[in-house]
């Protein structure tokens, strides 16, 4: 054992060595970096993760849709700028909406057992690399438009 921390020590003096323990250091640093990161996510996740950062930031074109499951009936729409967050704590949806230059107002949607709710993407944004379409029929909806100004 003497004889090994001899040799040890009298490597670590060796420049070659330190250099070349430090090189294999930062690869070992590196490799585990990227095992680390999102190395093994999917395309779709991370086109989910970059669609939700951008309508947090207010830059994707949304429609939120309420329906009352009991009576298959439309209760109402939100359309614009939106970002929506669950907060499970309440059993409620809330939407902020961008409605004009730095200008925000914030809806509470109660969930209950009889609603459910449907959140569209309207327009497309750099992340996607796919189209798909979302076909929504329930028997009663009639367009109810409200515009804040």
């Amino acid at each position: 054992m003497k004889k090994l921390i001899q040799l040890l020590m009298k490597k670590l003096t060796d420049i070659n060595f330190l250099s070349r323990l430090i090189i294999l250091a930062i690869i070992v640093i590196i490799i585990l970096s990227m095992l680390t990161g999102c190395a093994f996510d999917s395309d779709a996740t991370v086109a989910s993760y970059n669609v939700s950062k951008e309508a947090d930031q207010f830059r994707v074109k949304r429609r939120i849709v309420f329906v009352n499951l009991r009576s298959d009936t439309y209760l109402f729409s939100i359309t614009g700028n939106c970002s929506v967050e669950t907060d499970n704590t309440d059993n409620q949806l809330e939407v902020i909406c961008k409605v004009g230059e730095d200008k925000y107002q914030k809806h509470f949607l109660y969930l209950s057992n009889e609603t459910t709710y449907t959140i569209e993407q309207l327009e497309y944004t750099e992340t996607s690399k796919y189209d798909y379409e979302i076909i929504f029929k329930p028997k009663s909806i009639i367009p109810i438009e409200i515009k804040t100004e």
